[in-house]
This record gives structure tokens, C-alpha cells and sequence, in this order.
């Protein structure tokens, strides 16, 4: 089963490389929506897959990292890199271009990480991430899947090379709730009491 939940953010960036002008010289921004699709073979004790609560945690808080923040690709040119650092206190360093296709692969890459980092209390079972769609404009989108994630011709991935600004850090509710990933700390989901009204 699939459950999906939508995630809303505004971020700029310049796309490196690519065909269009406009896109490849100019830094733009665009009204992104993110729909994060989980899947599991079996429901938890409240009959869900995962409660949907529980995505406005940590994962929510990460994906919210990116509103109103400019992106660059950590190849890009240091001068450029550098008046986004001087230039926006909210500033999100990528290991791969900025990119609707890369942005997919970010967030299912960040969204599994937490997954996998989180202890379950409620029956949860086989969570997992199935896909990320990326709306860059309302006519355009990228998915990723699984296989997308593995493939190291799009670029390999890891949580040490994703660097959120200070400005960026300052605002979780748990300043070093990034550092307890990378460092492969786990999350605890509440514990819920089981009740049965007959």
C-alpha cells in the first residue's frame, strides 16, 4: 500500500550545464512541491501505514530547510558559491546540481535516511520510501525511485556532503537533529497504548 504527503517550499538556484539560457545563467527560484510516496505491505495498530503526524517531525523539518534558501552545486564556481554565502543567510550546499531530477533524489535520499534512523512504537512494519515526485512548475516534475538513488552515474549521495547554512541550523527545533543522522543516532516515535472499545 501507498500513502503519499505533500510538501510545499519556495528555494532559487542556477541549473549548471543545462540547455536553456535563462536557466544556466541566471539564479530564479520556483514554488516547489514535494510529494513523498511511502509504501508498506502491512498497517500499523492505528490501520495506517504511517501516521501521518509523525512526517511532520524531523522530516518535515528538513524538507522545510530548503523554503526560501538558494541552492548551489558544490563544483560550481567559488566566486558564485561564495556571494550565496555572503549574500543568504539561508543557503543549502549539494554534492550534485540543483536540478529537479537532483532535488527528487535528495529528498528520498534524506526521507529514507530518517526512516531508517527512526524506532518505531506503534506496529509500524516494512516503511519504506517508494518514490519523491518534484514539482518544479505546475507543468513539470521529476520522480526518483530506489534504483535512481543507487545510480552513481546520477551522482552518489551521502549526508556528509548535503551542508545546511547556520542560519538554517538555528531554526530546527533540535539544533543538532542533523548530526544525530550522520552520526546514525536514532529516533524515537512516540509510545501509543493500545485500547480496544468493545
Amino acid at each position: 500500500m501507498l500513502i503519499r504527503k505533500l510538501f510545499k517550499f519556495e528555494n532559487a538556484h542556477i541549473v549548471r550545464n543545462c540547455t536553456s539560457d535563462r536557466c544556466k545563467r541566471s539564479i530564479h527560484g520556483h514554488s516547489y512541491k514535494v510529494e513523498l510516496l511511502l509504501k508498506a505491505s502491512k498497517l500499523d495498530h492505528g490501520q495506517m501505514v504511517y501516521d501521518f503526524g509523525l512526517l511532520k517531525g524531523v522530516i518535515k523539518e528538513l524538507f522545510d530547510s530548503f523554503d526560501h534558501a538558494i541552492c548551489f552545486w558544490q563544483k560550481d564556481d567559488a566566486a558564485y558559491i561564495d556571494a550565496c554565502k555572503t549574500f543568504s543567510a539561508r543557503w543549502i550546499s549539494l554534492p550534485v546540481s540543483p536540478s529537479a531530477e537532483q532535488f527528487s533524489r535528495i529528498f528520498f535520499f534524506i526521507a529514507q535516511q530518517v526512516l531508517n534512523s527512526t524506532s518505531t512504537q506503534n506496529g509500524e512494519g516494512d516503511v519504506e520510501v517508494y518514490s519523491v515526485i518534484v514539482h518544479e512548475t505546475d507543468t513539470g516534475y521529476a520522480q526518483s525511485f530506489q534504483e535512481d538513488i543507487d545510480n552513481e552515474q546520477m551522482g552518489l549521495l551521502d549526508l556528509e556532503q548535503i551542508i545546511f547554512s547556520e542560519q538554517v541550523q538555528s531554526e530546527w527545533s533540535d539544533t543538532q537533529m542533523y548530526e544525530k543522522l550522520k552520526n546514525g543516532m536514532k529516533f524515537q516515535n512516540p509510545n501509543v497504548e493500545l485500547q480496544v472499545n468493545i
